[in-house]
């Protein structure tokens, strides 16, 4: 069910998500449903930045899980619009979970790898202390407070370096990029695992079946959840426009030519971790699941915008 009008009325498994429009929301409608009744709610009918249409849709729907796909994710723009960047990432959030205490449902948020500053040796484990570098990083974090002191019911899933087939990421961006301009050049020191948004998803639909069924739900808290393996921006790229390249794709790019460039050089606005690695011990204990390794889900999600032809538009 996509984008019904929040008057709806909603059964006792229904699942409410915002942000449906964007790539881990539109994961997200697909493996919930056959989980439960799904809701889908865009900026249309539940602008995360409107405290009135979150309480209107909540108090309409009364979900018995809400998941908040949505979020302010343009890092650099932030350190500028600090206010637009808090509303959605961490007043919204709070919001959500305090409509979902009041009807005693189950919240679950998304948050980043951003809320940590990136130099510790060693991936970092839900319990580390956190230090965000920029506005978008702060904002994340605060929208995790914001959940935690609620009171509800709750399950906040860090995450990396989404990409999917929806909406603007690294890994079309890159592909594009290749198919006209012979050389790139892309960070080698931030080290991360290119996490898709379908295996976020359906991590998310397995641990909210075990809610909904007769199965015990698994610990709430924070959890972080990213694809198995790590790479660099730069060994990312390369990745990219080898499996282009296998696939007969005509790229102007090589990995040769693709030049290995220091964060500190690349000019960005907002500070980045640059180690983005995350420890998944809890999640993988918690559902008994394996994650398959980050190569697995950049080469699924390759072909199946080749095969779609949606590189070439």
């Amino acid at each position: 069910m996509r984008d019904r009008d929040p008057g709806f009325s909603a059964g006792s498994d229904t699942i409410l998500v915002t942000g449906a429009r964007g790539q881990l929301g539109a994961e997200l409608c697909r493996s919930l449903s056959v989980v439960g009744r799904v809701v889908a709610v865009g900026r249309d009918t539940c602008d995360l930045a409107s405290a009135d249409q979150i309480v209107t849709t909540m108090r309409s729907v009364k979900p018995r899980v809400v998941i908040n796909a949505g979020g302010y994710t343009a890092v650099d723009l932030a350190e500028t619009e600090v206010d637009a960047a808090r509303a959605i990432n961490a007043v919204a959030p709070g919001l959500l979970a305090a409509e979902a205490k009041a009807l005693g449902s189950l919240m679950v948020h998304y948050s980043t790898d951003y809320v940590f500053d990136g130099a510790s040796e060693v991936a970092y484990v839900e319990d580390d202390a956190t230090s965000p570098l920029s506005v978008y990083g702060r904002s994340k974090l605060d929208g995790e407070i914001a959940v935690r002191d609620s009171g509800a019911d709750h399950w906040v899933f860090r995450t990396s370096w989404v990409f999917g087939l929806q909406g603007a990421n690294f890994l079309k961006s890159i592909a594009r990029a290749a198919l006209t301009r012979p050389t790139l050049s892309v960070v080698s020191d931030q080290i991360g695992a290119p996490t898709p948004a379908a295996l976020l998803a359906d991590v998310t639909a397995l641990a909210v079946r075990g809610y909904l069924g007769a199965a015990s739900p698994m610990p709430y808290g924070v959890y972080h959840v990213a694809a198995a393996g790590e790479t660099s921006w730069h060994q990312y790229a390369c990745r990219i426009v080898e499996t282009l390249a296998r696939a007969g794709v005509p790229v102007a790019a090589s990995p040769e030519r693709i030049a290995p460039i220091a964060a500190a050089d690349y000019g960005s606005r907002a500070a980045r971790p640059l180690n983005s690695r995350l420890d998944t011990s809890r999640l993988r204990a918690a559902l008994g699941v394996d994650l398959p390794d980050w190569r697995d889900g950049v080469d699924r999600v390759l072909a199946q915008l080749i095969e779609g032809r949606q590189l070439f538009g």
